[in-house]
């Protein structure tokens, strides 16, 4: 296949994919219309200068409410290590592996969580760090549970991968609302899902969930292929690369 054709279906599985998905809140929301909403694009395409890029959500509500944006990643599965000091030398030891964790997980809303919204309902919805459900495999052996994902999300967030802001969600008006949804250089690749919650007298009036994909593209995305699918045969080219390279860089040198 070629990267014409490659980028051809990827759009068009994209395509399908934002059909379906918001197929199922206008049909729910078709009476009321309380809540609307979608993305200024939905494939994000990683080429070889991606730096890191900005997504904008836009929606209205059928009035005065407030609006919670949790976007989330690939789920995936994350070991934290517990480290000790052993003969003076601080080495892993215990570790606890968390199984669906999400790649990615960010929340944007217009006033803190707190004031508006009750905890049953967050936890409900997994809106916010803190009611992020994570389960590991297995009990830890050594701390305490809270320790082990408190530390997977602190790694998290130096990654720039996780984060909770307040104010993020504008306001144009009574109805209309915006925001901008960052993703770092370093985002995982594969399908998102951006989920938008109305909130009003501290319920959830309505939902909506539009999917975004993040994509290899390019030249990256073909090395990124030939890696995944001929591990050897990468592994190879990459070591007679660097031979390649120092040769010619002794070459030059001597002769100077």
């Amino acid at each position: 296949m070629t990267r014409r054709h490659g980028l051809i279906a990827l759009s068009a599985l994209v395509g399908a994919l934002v059909g379906a998905a918001l197929a199922i809140p206008l049909a729910t929301t078709a009476r009321a219309q309380q809540l609307v909403a979608d993305l200024s694009s939905h494939l994000i395409a990683i080429t070889t200068g991606f730096t890191g890029t900005e997504v904008v959500l836009f929606g209205s509500t059928d009035g005065p409410a407030d609006v919670a944006v949790v976007v989330s990643g690939p789920r995936t599965t994350a070991t934290v290590r517990r480290k000790a000091r052993v003969a003076g030398i601080w080495v892993n030891r215990d570790k606890v592996i968390f199984d669906q964790v999400p790649s990615y997980y960010v929340v944007a809303t217009n006033r803190p969580l707190e004031q508006f919204v009750r905890a049953p309902v967050l936890e409900r919805h997994q809106i916010g760090l803190e009611y992020l459900r994570m389960e590991p495999k297995e009990p830890p052996t050594a701390g305490t549970l809270a320790d082990y994902r408190a530390a997977l999300i602190r790694t998290k967030q130096r990654a720039g991968l996780y984060g909770v802001t307040h104010g993020q969600v504008s306001f144009l008006g009574a109805r209309l609302f915006r925001t901008n949804i960052y993703f770092p250089a370093n985002v995982p690749t594969g399908l998102y899902n951006v989920e938008v919650f109305l909130i009003r007298d501290g319920d959830v009036l309505s939902a909506q969930t539009t999917p975004l994909v993040v994509s290899k593209v390019g030249f990256s995305a073909e090395v990124f292929e030939f890696a995944r699918s001929q591990p050897f045969s990468y592994g190879l080219a990459a070591a007679l690369g660097a031979l390649l390279a120092g040769w010619l860089a002794g070459t030059v040198f001597r002769r100077v």
